[in-house]
């Protein structure tokens, strides 16, 4: 990169200001989080690593050095966003994936359900295939219900997504029930929610292998000695206490 093309001082100055604010807001949402899909803590980590980010490559840039800040997500993060700046109407798009892992299960307690609602048991008689049974069930219970009870159920979690997305008016009643899908723009995501087990393999990857065949650090080693001394410490005096009830129960 040429000098006309680097960043000043300043600038990688300023978006080191930047980290430090917006880490200052993330912390500031967790402490507030009012549940564990607070919108706003996840704005705060988009904003959080956005920063991050911007300083990462000015600092490259002007000093040819890098942070140890890996920001993830970023092969698969959304375009940019083109819709109205303050969003007067929403929608609302929901993915959950499952697997039908015991479809004995599912049967019965769709049947449960019919049967209840038609009064008896063996007087409805519509959950006798999967399909059947599917319909009985998420026509009964919102979809965040089955979510929680899904294995109840006979079901199993796959992978799943929640897009906000903003729209210039909200739909006439019935407008888009014919495609409801049609006319999602990955351009127009306000905020985006996913769940996958990957996520979870990715921290287990992270995770540190401690190799047995490998010596324990001196330092760690002197730790356990003083806890375990401690221990020692109060196991003692747990005797002496217990000797002197014993004596005085003796008298």
């Amino acid at each position: 990169m040429s000098d006309a093309a680097q960043p000043t001082a300043a600038e990688v100055r300023a978006a080191a200001e930047a980290v430090k604010t917006a880490l200052d807001r993330h912390l500031a949402a967790v402490e507030r989080r009012s549940g564990e899909d607070d919108p706003a803590v996840y704005e705060a980590f988009n904003e959080l690593a956005a920063a991050a980010e911007e300083y990462d490559e000015l600092l490259y840039d002007r000093y040819d050095e890098v942070t140890p800040f890996e920001i993830p997500g970023t092969d698969d993060a959304l375009p940019p966003y083109q819709g109205p700046e303050e969003a007067n109407a929403l929608s609302v798009l929901i993915r959950r994936d499952y697997t039908v892992a015991e479809p004995q299960r599912l049967l019965a307690q769709a049947q449960r359900v019919a049967d209840l609602d038609a009064g008896g048991a063996g007087g409805a008689g519509s959950a006798d295939t999967v399909h059947s049974a599917l319909g009985v069930l998420f026509g009964e219970f919102e979809p965040d219900e089955i979510s929680s009870r899904h294995k109840e159920f006979g079901l199993e979690e796959g992978d799943s997504t929640l897009w906000v997305t903003a729209v210039d008016t909200a739909a006439e009643p019935g407008e888009w029930l014919d495609a409801p899908f049609d006319h999602a723009d990955p351009h127009r995501v306000v905020c985006r929610f996913d769940v996958s087990v990957v996520f979870d393999d990715e921290l287990d990857d992270a995770d540190v292998d401690i190799d047995p065949d490998v010596p324990t650090p001196i330092d760690d080693v002197d730790e356990i000695d003083d806890v375990d001394d401690a221990d020692d410490a109060d196991d003692e005096v747990e005797g002496d206490v217990e000797g002197d009830v014993d004596e005085r129960a003796g008298r």
